[in-house]
């Protein structure tokens, strides 16, 4: 009996001792091993998902090499002195292969120690370059490019995938933001009048050349209509209604172009 108690106040106490004999990597993570009585950090292997086993001492570093975002609200000066509020996001994750030597050399705090410094300083050397009007509106995809090509060759060493960064929203002070968009206002307004002008310039020159068209029958039918047609035109008339079975009266008389008047007397 006694025995029997002995093995079960041991038994939590080996079962507490194999649960931490081993750690369980979640899916989508990876991770690195670390000696303590021995060399440190395991070099040239990366652990799997599962559970590893090993001895309570020592410890395994788990990594999230899934995609994964960080929102920044970023302070910058425009090229002209200008206060700007960037909030941004940055899409990131660890290169798999090289979390032993990420884990040596930064750590898992990664992000905080090499990316979000490293950010910082391209987006104020990347907005110094441009002026409010244009971060706020013409040239913000453009800016975001910027700053995910300079981010990504400023932590090429640091074993970590920048996949994107992305300009959500520019944050201006009320009075600049005020007289940019009473400017991009009077552009557009500007840019509206110019297709309106445009439009009746295009309706008049429509009109234009529809006059000179009429004008230019008329004239070749006037210089084809001479006198000599109008007579022979008017003895075919003529021709025709005399020979018509209607009855007529016809008058005989000295007009000018020698053509008799034909009445017609029928019913």
């Amino acid at each position: 009996m006694l025995r029997k108690l002995a093995t079960l106040a041991v038994l939590p106490v080996i079962l507490s001792i194999m649960a931490g004999c081993g750690t369980q990597v979640p899916s989508g993570h990876r991770a690195v091993f670390y000696y303590k009585f021995g060399d440190g950090t395991e070099m040239g292997k990366i652990y799997p998902e599962g559970f590893s086993w090993h001895m309570p001492w020592n410890q395994m570093f788990i990594y999230k090499i899934q995609l994964d975002e960080r929102k920044e609200d970023l302070h910058v000066l425009s090229s002209d002195g200008a206060y700007i509020g960037l909030e941004t996001t940055v899409w990131f994750r660890p290169i798999a292969d090289k979390l032993d030597s990420l884990q040596l050399t930064v750590g898992p705090n990664y992000y905080d120690i090499a990316v979000a410094p490293a950010l910082r300083g391209v987006a104020r050397s990347v907005a110094g370059r441009y002026k409010p009007e244009e971060i706020y509106s013409t040239q913000r995809e453009q800016i975001a490019l910027e700053l995910l090509t300079e981010l990504q060759a400023l932590i090429t060493n640091k074993y970590v995938m920048i996949e994107n960064v992305i300009v959500r929203d520019v944050v201006l002070p009320i009075k600049i933001s005020e007289a940019i968009n009473a400017k991009l206002e009077a552009a557009q307004d500007a840019e509206k009048m110019t297709s309106v002008l445009i439009k009746e310039k295009q309706e008049a020159e429509r009109k234009r050349i529809e006059a000179q068209g009429i004008a230019d029958f008329q004239r070749i039918v006037a210089s084809g209509v001479t006198p000599s047609l109008l007579t022979w035109k008017g003895i075919e008339a003529t021709q025709k209604l005399a020979e018509s079975p209607n009855t007529k009266i016809v008058i005989i008389g000295n007009s000018k172009n020698g053509l008799p008047v034909i009445l017609d007397a029928g019913n």
